[in-house]
């Protein structure tokens, strides 16, 4: 049994479109022409639009430029998405033609479609309401894609703001639980100076706060609004109060702080304020990234690695090796961050690509950024709850480790010169005596200064252990 249809027409002819669907011919045509990855586009990409159509229809209903039945009409349409409705809808691929035409007429065609069977009119008619003449009054997919673009970036941080305060305190609260846990540092992947273990989450905990001070601070400029450029910026076909009208509807209707553009001609030319956000989007990640391999490589073990803090079991780790236990968070957060790594690689080339008046890689610009803060708020999330927060210290283990450190040599050097601290270390690895009882031994150090000097707390503060007596210029 065959779908019904109905007939449209565009500029290039007819068209049969399914007689059910709230989309159109242009629509249609986007789908049949992209049929490349299968993804729609995101829920925050569609919510953005849909608030751009809802906050023209008000302002031109404001302005008497458009009739306030057909304004309500197309509102009461964007309310209905807005609320989860209708969503199937919205068919074009991920990658589609450039600028984002053929989203923009995607959601034009569907609240024109909504608000004429709201008004008692048919699917299909364009009639009392058209999507372009009255949808889309005073826009162009060229000032309304990066206002989206923007918008919708701006609506998805704050999940990933929630989790990396979440993810911060969880570090900052180990830091504090730990601290009093002496370990070997170490660097080159070698034993170095002593550290504590809290300091070392401690840490963490802080690199996570600074990226999300940097992250809010590059998203201000994410609050520039250039919609009313229309075509190239310059703002034909848009009264004057428009711009300043919108951002405030916008505003309202998102629930974000905006402000209207100074220069709606740049923001159309460049994308660097997303590609600045992007850069400090892939800075934390970096950074997560090291976290989450520091956590592998802490947990490593049980009995052949580092097995200085244990991580809280999630699931059996081997199908083969009956009682292992993987990192699985950990390593779920190091995926989650090579695919955002490369997201945001997609976003520096596309804000690379553009020409003059318009950057047409939009899209793809707004999908990769979009789709990074929302994997990345997750894993996040996920890291926090099922791994940081549960982490034990071994603090038996720490010492085990920290006793047999050749890099404790380093407090005497003070005292004993470089030289002879370098032969102590490496009699202590030939023996495999400590460096306590290489100097106990051969009478280096004694009793108090001996104590003093390798007091292993001490050794983790700003300072000289057993700093009084060493030679001037020592």
């Amino acid at each position: 049994m065959s779908n019904p249809t109905r007939i449209e027409k565009d500029p290039l002819g007819e068209k049969a479109v399914p007689a059910a669907a709230l989309y159109g011919i242009q629509t249609l045509r986007a789908a049949e022409n992209f049929p490349i990855s299968g993804l729609r586009p995101l829920p925050a990409f569609i919510d953005a639009v849909v608030w751009i159509k809802r906050a023209a229809a008000l302002t031109h209903r404001r302005t008497g430029r458009l009739e306030a039945r057909l304004a309500d009409a197309i509102v009461q349409a964007a309310d209905e998405v807005l609320a989860g409705q209708h969503r199937d809808q919205f068919i074009v691929d991920v990658y589609q033609a450039g600028a984002g035409t053929s989203h923009n007429m995607n959601v034009n065609e569907v609240l024109a479609n909504r608000a004429n069977e709201l008004l008692g009119a048919a699917r299909g008619a364009y009639a009392p309401v058209h999507p372009n003449d009255h949808v889309n009054m005073a826009q162009s997919t060229n000032d309304v894609i990066p206002t989206a673009m923007r918008l919708a970036t701006l609506a998805t941080l704050p999940a990933l703001i929630d989790a990396l305060d979440r993810l911060g305190a969880a570090l900052l609260a180990k830091g504090r639980a730990f601290d009093d846990i002496i370990k070997s540092g170490r660097t080159h992947l070698q034993d170095a100076t002593p550290i504590r273990l809290g300091q070392e989450f401690t840490a963490y905990g802080h690199t996570v706060a600074r990226h999300r001070r940097k992250l809010l601070e590059s998203a201000d400029w994410l609050r520039e609004m250039n919609i009313g450029g229309t075509a190239v910026g310059t703002g034909i076909n848009a009264e004057a109060e428009y711009p300043g009208l919108m951002v405030e509807a916008l505003a309202e209707v998102s629930g974000l702080e905006l402000r209207e553009a100074g220069d709606r001609i740049q923001l159309m030319q460049s994308m660097g304020d997303i590609a600045s956000f992007s850069g400090a989007f892939r800075a934390f990640v970096l950074d997560l990234n090291k976290i989450a391999n520091d956590i592998r490589l802490l947990a490593s073990g049980p009995r052949t690695g580092l097995a200085e803090i244990v991580l809280p079991a999630v699931q059996p780790g081997s199908s083969i090796m009956p009682g292992k236990v993987n990192p699985s968070i950990a390593e779920m957060v190091n995926q989650v961050c090579f695919q955002a790594i490369g997201l945001d690689t997609t976003v520096a080339m596309a804000s690379e690509a553009g020409q003059l008046e318009l950057n047409v890689m939009m899209p793809v610009i707004t999908h990769n950024i979009v789709f990074g803060l929302i994997i990345v708020a997750n894993a996040v999330r996920v890291f926090a709850e099922k791994c940081i927060e549960g982490i034990e210290a071994d603090a038996a283990q720490c010492a085990h480790w920290l006793e047999r450190s050749p890099a404790l040599v380093t407090a005497l050097a003070p005292k004993i010169g470089y030289a002879e601290a370098a032969r102590l270390a490496k009699e202590a690895l030939a023996t495999g005596l400590t460096v306590k009882e290489l100097v106990t031994r051969k009478k280096l150090l004694e009793g108090k200064e001996l104590e003093e000097v390798l007091d292993l707390r001490a050794m983790t503060e700003l300072g000289v252990p057993g700093g009084k007596g060493i030679p001037a210029g020592g």
